[in-house]
């Protein structure tokens, strides 16, 4: 059995700037938003699609389950909390074209 040092175990969440607690009603991510390749928002498991900004607000008020808030040169976006499993990484999640009133 391999064991992995609290530093290596710990690091994906170190780079979460914060990890709100979501409501029993919280959405699930279910698909990226993206254009020319770059990620600009989130489909929310109601349908909803919402830009990052958006998404992170949504977030903070605990209507997302499963993410925490990092940020990147001033900009806040979200990322999954690590669990072990690749499947639910947002990474691995389909992707969406970003409607124009978005």
């Amino acid at each position: 059995m391999v064991t992995q040092s609290p530093t290596t175990a710990t690091l994906p969440m170190l780079a979460m700037k914060e990890l709100p607690t979501p409501r029993p009603d919280a959405q699930r991510i279910v698909a990226l938003v993206k254009k020319g390749g770059r990620v600009e928002g989130y489909q929310l498991s109601d349908g909803r699609m919402v830009s990052k900004a958006q998404g992170v607000a949504i977030a903070r008020e605990g209507g997302i389950q499963g993410v925490g808030i990092s940020s990147r040169k001033g900009n806040e976006y979200l990322k999954s909390i690590p669990d072990g499993s690749e499947n639910n990484n947002l990474s691995s999640l389909p992707t969406v074209k970003q409607r124009e009133s978005m």
